[in-house]
This record gives C-alpha cells, structure tokens and sequence, in this order.
C-alpha cells in the first residue's frame, strides 16, 4: 500500500537525518528530493512496427516473442523498486552525503519528458516549493541527460539564483568522493566523476580561463601555445582536458588493476580459498567480516562506509574444512548503480569475480530486502562472477536481532527448509552465526576433490599441507606409508596422484571411461555414488570408533 504524500515526506526526512554522517559539519545544505514512476510497461505500438525486432520470424513466432517481451516486462516491472521504496533510499543517499531533506514530491507517468523528465506542471509545483522552502538544490531520482539537467537548471532560475539539480547518479558519486579514503578508491572516483562530467561540460574548470590567459600573456593574443588552436573555444580547451585526464586516470588503473592481479596470484600461491562479501550497501558486510576476524573495519549505519576492499586471512572457528581462508570485504552495490561507478570501480569489483565462494549478506530487516538481493545478483551475473552457477554462494539473512524475539526462529527456521545454502544470523549480536559458519564450511567443501591415497613417510610436509588446505577425514599408519581418506584442492589432487592407491585409480578410471561413454552428467553420477559410499564407510567407521572407546 502506497504511503500518503505527508506520510511519505515525513518519512523521507526522518531517513535522510538517520543516515546523515556525523563526520560532516558545518550548516547543512537544504535538498528537495523528485521522484518519478514510468507506468507503462507493456509494447508500445512504436516496438511493435519495428521490423528488424522480429525479422525472419513467421506469425505464430513473433505472436510468441511477443508475448515472451510483454511477460519479462511485467515481471521486471513487478520486481522493481517502488517508487516509495526508491524515494526513501535517495533520502538516505542524501543524508549520507551531508544534505538536509526539507521536501519532496513526486510523479506517475507512462513516459518521461524528453526535454525535462518530469512534466511541465511538476517543474513549476516544484520551483514554487524550492522558493517556499529557501531551497537551492534539487535532486532527481534518476540519471538524467545533460539536456534535461540543464533543462531543469534553466526552469528552477539558473545560475543566477545559484540553483543546482543533481540525479541520482551525481549524489552517489559525490558520496564516493567523501568516503574514498585510499589513493586506489580516490583513483577510481576521480574518473567515474570526470567520465560524469564530460558530456556535461559548462563552466565549471573556469580556472582554466585563467591558465591559459596566463599561458598567453608572454607574447601573442592566442591561448598560449600546447593550450589553444586557432579558434578554439574555452569549452573545447576544457573538454579536451578532461579526455587527457580520463586517458591519465585510465592508465593509471590499469597499473592497479597489474598490482591487484600480482597480489591475488601470491594469495592464490598460498593455496587458501578466496571468500568475497558482497550485498546491497548498507547490509552489515563489514559487520560480518569483522565478527569473524576482528579487522576493525569501520562499520556505520550508513550507505558505502566501505569503498576500499579489505582482505584478511582468516582461522575461523570450528572450520574443519580449510581451516583458514581469504576473505574479502567488498563495496556494496545499489539499484540503478551508475555505468560510469561500474567501470571505474572494475579493479575493486574483480575481487569478487576471482572467489572461490561468494557470502551474499541481505539485510533482512529492511522491507525491500528481496528486491536489493535481486539487484545484487544481477550485478554479479553481469560480471560474470558465479561463473554459470559453479561458483558456490552462501546467503546470509543478517540483522536478525532487529526482527521481534517471536519471529526469529520462524524466520531462522524458514531460511534451513525453504532456500539453499541460507543462514538467518546476526553479525552484530552473534545470534546464529555458528550455523553460518558451518554453512560456509558445506560451500567450501565443494570446492575439494576427494582423494584416496598412501603417503610415503618421506613425504611429511605434503601430509601436513592436506590438513592445512583440505580435511582428513580418515588416517591410518600403514607399513609403506600413511593411509588418507580426504578432501583437498586441485593442486593438492596432483600432488597426491602419484600416492593414488589402486582401488581409487580404478573408480577414476572407470569414472572417465563413463564420461567419454555417456558424458558429463552420468560420470558426475557415478561421482556421487561413489562418494557416498566412500563417505559412508567412512562416517561408519568414526561412529564404531566412539563408541569403542573406554
């Protein structure tokens, strides 16, 4: 149910004041927050006489991608933030960013105005309120075009009157301006700002004016030489600049991104299992990490705390399987997360695209916590980074402890039965983080190839590396060596091949010899099979072992 317009704003302040960052001081600047919903979401006429949509498709097959198209946008359309939902997230976006929210209005609309985006009744109800208010920044929830950015600058009274309009886009990336606290994260910001502002360009480098005046005062009425051409402009001068500076910016990550590649080879060397935390800003991602290692990373009531990735290698509690791990704490995405941020921030966003398993923390407290759980999977399908499904993800529900004591064990109980691989916790509390734990132990046990093998005695320090990597699940001193039952990663399964007692070269063998026969998929059976033979022979003989003991 939608809320009331008085209702809705008195929200959107409140929520913007939470959110306010308490290391900003100084007077805050007043902000009028506009939202718009585009209501249609079925095929415009426009589509449907488009011919190169359905070219070389018969009736019954373009009646049938038609349909398909009309579907997909409901379901997109059913999945979207609401506007209210959207509305109250740029309020928190600006209370992070320093603003103060005194207004907001918004609008339904089947398409947005080209020249304005919102309608032309909406802009003038909007300069009414902004003069009312003694308000001088307005911002939209949306990415606007340049034009229709200087469109609504012009219509809200110019730069005379000292009127700024920001989107969505602006606000974030201001935000990661004041939170980038490394020289990589103010790297990657410069560009995603100079990229924003190139098609954007007015006057805003008017200190270059006096640059190449200065340039030019030696000798000649031109700019000065390297800085003006014949009849250049002081926009295209500006504009030129800003390439230059892209182009400097863009070489300069590329070195980060040769660093970040370096120094993942020397964790991947220790052969220890990468572990990536990723969630919607704002989850409890930095919580979470520092429960389990005590990093000390800042974690605040507040959207993008975290711009700089932490790693840390971890010995966590009751791991049996890979005792220690990496793991990576990463920015937290966000709906309508801008082109310009994805880009620039590709070096940081690689760290998840090389995990070994992925901790999708969800803050299930807050009411729209399945639709930000969508907008994070798909930003990490467009990454590429669950490598179709074969990167194993583990989701924790956190913020359990906000929820009434009454509903926590429904809700604990409901992520167990209803959905794989799910922990209802609390990072913050430690109610049900032991059970997290445990479930990150199932993922990283997919990880490991079981293996069967006798380990010459000569051998110590290649044994030692199976209970450091991998988990020992039965051990015996035999006379050519020690007998193992384990589990253990690629590089220790070649290690190991050599030690391969007979019986298990031969399930091998036969398991390949079924994959050429009848391929992937019946071999992955046999795989199972006799996985479970062997682990239940295995669970057999520790249950005869407890109970023959004194």
């Amino acid at each position: 149910m939608a809320l009331g317009d008085r209702e809705l704003e008195d929200v959107l302040m409140e929520r913007s004041l939470r959110f306010y960052d308490p290391k900003l001081t100084g007077e805050r600047e007043k902000a009028y927050l506009v939202g718009l919903e585009a209501r249609g979401y079925g095929m415009s006429q426009r589509d449907k006489q488009r011919p190169e949509t359905y070219a070389g498709l018969t009736d019954e097959e373009r009646e049938e991608a038609g349909a398909a198209a009309a579907r997909q946008r409901r379901q997109d359309w059913e999945d979207r933030f609401t506007l209210e939902e959207s509305l109250s997230e740029l309020s928190e976006l600006a209370g992070t960013a320093g603003l103060e929210v005194v207004g907001s209005t918004y609008q339904r609309v089947v398409e947005p105005n080209p020249r304005t985006y919102i309608g032309t009744g909406k802009v003038k109800e909007v300069r009414r309120a902004m003069r009312a208010l003694d308000c001088k920044t307005v911002i939209i929830d949306h990415e606007l075009s340049p034009g229709q950015q200087r469109s609504l600058e012009a219509e809200f009274g110019g730069e005379e009157e000292g009127i700024k309009v920001l989107d969505r886009t602006a606000l974030i990336l201001d935000i990661f301006a004041q939170h980038a606290r490394t020289r990589e994260g103010q790297v990657q910001v410069e560009l995603a700002l100079h990229l924003y502002r190139l098609p954007r360009l007015t006057k805003l480098w008017t200190h270059l004016e006096r640059q190449s005046g200065a340039a030019g005062s030696g000798g000649g009425k031109s700019g000065g030489v390297g800085l003006r051409g014949p009849g250049e402009r002081q926009l295209e001068v500006d504009r030129r600049l800003l390439k230059a500076k892209i182009t400097d910016l863009q070489r300069l990550l590329k070195d980060v991104r040769r660093h970040r590649t370096i120094h993942r080879r020397r964790r991947e060397s220790l052969g220890l299992p990468i572990v990536a935390l990723v969630g919607y800003t704002n989850a409890g991602k930095s919580t979470v990490l520092n429960y389990l290692t005590s990093a000390g990373v800042l974690a605040e009531d507040m959207l993008f705390a975290t711009l700089d990735p932490t790693t840390r290698r971890v010995k966590l509690p009751g791991l049996k399987v890979h005792p220690e791990i990496m793991l990576t704490d990463t920015v937290g995405f966000i709906q309508k997360l801008p082109t310009n941020l994805v880009a620039a921030f590709r070096a940081t966003l690689e760290e998840v695209s090389e995990a070994d398993v992925i901790v999708h923390v969800c803050d299930f407290s807050n009411p729209a916590w399945q639709k930000q759980s969508k907008a994070v999977m798909q930003v990490l399908r467009d990454l590429d980074a669950l490598d179709g499904g074969r990167v194993p993800v583990v989701t924790l529900w956190n913020k359990l402890d906000i929820l009434p004591q009454s509903e926590r064990e429904d809700v604990q109980l409901m992520a167990a039965t209803e959905h794989d691989m799910t922990v209802a916790a609390s990072a913050r509390s430690g109610i049900g983080m032991d059970d997290f734990i445990a479930m990150l132990e199932v993922a990283l046990g997919t990880l490991l190839e079981p293996v069967e093998a006798v380990v010459p005695y000569s051998k110590g320090d290649l044994l030692s590396r199976v209970h450091e990597l991998g988990a020992c699940d039965f051990e015996e001193y035999c006379e050519g060596g020690c007998f193992i039952k384990a589990r253990v990663p690629d590089e220790l399964v070649n290690r190991l091949e050599p030690y391969f007692t007979d019986d298990f070269k031969k399930a091998q063998t036969r398991a390949a010899a079924l994959r050429l026969r009848k391929g992937d998929a019946a071999a992955a059976a046999l795989a199972t099979e006799l996985d479970e033979a062997q682990w239940a022979a295995i669970a057999k003989g520790r249950h005869n072992a407890v109970h023959q003991q004194p």
